[in-house]
């Protein structure tokens, strides 16, 4: 059985409440229910901290065990160097996502420190970007 982890970063704990028109109104844990009965023959597991210390720890963690993390670090994505430098740290394959397409936003999130080491990048297909990042570990 795959073993994958969905590891989200600052304020995505709001989704379903925050800008709905950039984000949607579905929250995570019920997309997230949906996704596990979904992919019944893979371990999917889910962390999501608004603290970029904590997000660092737990790819370390799971940096060697897991088979592939997807990874939207949110607004660290455009700011942290260390959750850059924890992905070239570890084995597992990281695949970036992000729900909105972060090109046509603001221009400081046009800069990636998670891009240069991922597997991948998926962005602008709203919770769907979860699904296509999901099938490219299958």
């Amino acid at each position: 059985m795959k073993k994958l982890i969905i590891i989200n970063g600052p304020n995505l704990n709001l989704l379903g409440k925050r800008e709905p028109e950039i984000y949607g109104g579905e929250t995570f844990d019920s997309f997230l229910e949906k996704i596990q009965s979904k992919y019944v023959n893979v371990q999917i597991d889910y962390f999501q901290s608004n603290i970029e210390g904590e997000l660092i720890n737990k790819i370390q963690e799971v940096g060697f065990s897991y088979d592939g993390i997807v990874l939207n670090a949110a607004a660290y994505t455009h700011t942290s160097v260390g959750i850059g430098d924890a992905i070239k740290a570890i084995e597992t394959p990281v695949v970036e996502v992000h729900i909105s397409n972060t090109f046509a936003r603001e221009a400081f999130r046009h800069q990636s420190y998670i891009s240069p080491n991922a597997k991948g990048v998926i962005l602008g297909f709203g919770l769907q970007s979860y699904i296509l990042a999901i099938e490219s570990f299958l």
